[in-house]
């Protein structure tokens, strides 16, 4: 078992499967990170992948990748849209000069394949490495360099100032989903600055409410309870509740100074 979701499991087993034989001798392993690496994951998570290669998937190899990652929404049950990964080839995966370099991916719930920097980052990285769960292959840790704290720290200060524009460009501020998100985002920032590593979305909440500020634990309870609700693009915030989060957010960013 990989998940504690037996329906993601098989889902996961012949996706790796697939993927296996259609790259063939420049298959080298596939790897969970994301949440359910972070021992987090539940109903509404998205399932992070990274497949490492020997090289980056080209010509017929890209082709077979692109007709399965289009194939996998269109299947029955509740995990085939959330898929979310890359396709790393193991120069640019093993060391921080790698880091930025754009892989084939797939974001959650989408049929066509782009190159991003996505799972490509510090933080994704240190979960890989520190916390990644091999599906197949030799052990991702293997394949990893460590991250240098301050690789991560420098990530986190340069995500935290945007935190709210950045959001504002694909999350509707008028879903309560979105609230939640810009809370939890802050959390996580402030929980890498303080200990250089990465925690889940509901453990970044767990630490923000001993190490921040008393008055916050009201709006940080609420988001921790509220987060069962999941994605209901009709249910609006609670009232007063983004007026609230948008000073958190100036409050984490004075935190961190």
């Amino acid at each position: 078992m990989f998940t504690p979701h037996a329906e993601l499991d098989a889902l996961l087993a012949d996706f790796v499967r697939s993927a296996r034989d259609i790259l063939g001798g420049s298959y080298v392993g596939a790897y969970l990170q994301g949440s359910f690496a972070l021992g987090a994951g539940d109903r509404h998570s998205d399932c992070d992948f990274v497949i490492a290669t020997t090289t980056q998937p080209a010509g017929a190899a890209e082709a077979g990748l692109r007709a399965l990652h289009d194939e996998i929404p269109t299947r029955a049950g509740s995990w085939a849209g959330e898929l979310e990964g890359s396709y790393a080839d193991v120069t640019s995966l093993r060391t921080v000069a790698g880091l930025g370099v754009p892989w084939l991916y797939c974001d959650h719930g989408h049929r066509v394949l782009i190159r991003d920097t996505h799972c490509n980052t510090p933080h994704t990285r240190w979960i890989l490495r520190n916390r990644g769960i091999t599906l197949d292959g030799p052990p991702v840790a293997s394949l990893v360099d460590e991250v240098p704290p301050e690789a991560l720290r420098a990530e986190m200060r340069a995500a935290l100032p945007t935190v709210l524009t950045d959001v504002a460009r694909w999350a509707p501020a008028d879903v309560a989903w979105t609230q939640r998100y810009i809370v939890t985002t802050c959390c996580r920032i402030l929980y890498t600055l303080h200990t250089a590593q990465v925690a889940s979305k509901r453990a970044a909440l767990e630490w923000a409410l001993d190490a921040l500020h008393p008055d916050w634990r009201p709006l940080l309870t609420q988001v921790a309870g509220d987060r069962e609700l999941g994605w209901d693009p009709a249910q609006r915030p609670r009232p007063g509740s983004m007026a609230l989060t948008r000073r958190f957010a100036a409050y984490a960013r004075a935190w961190a100074v």
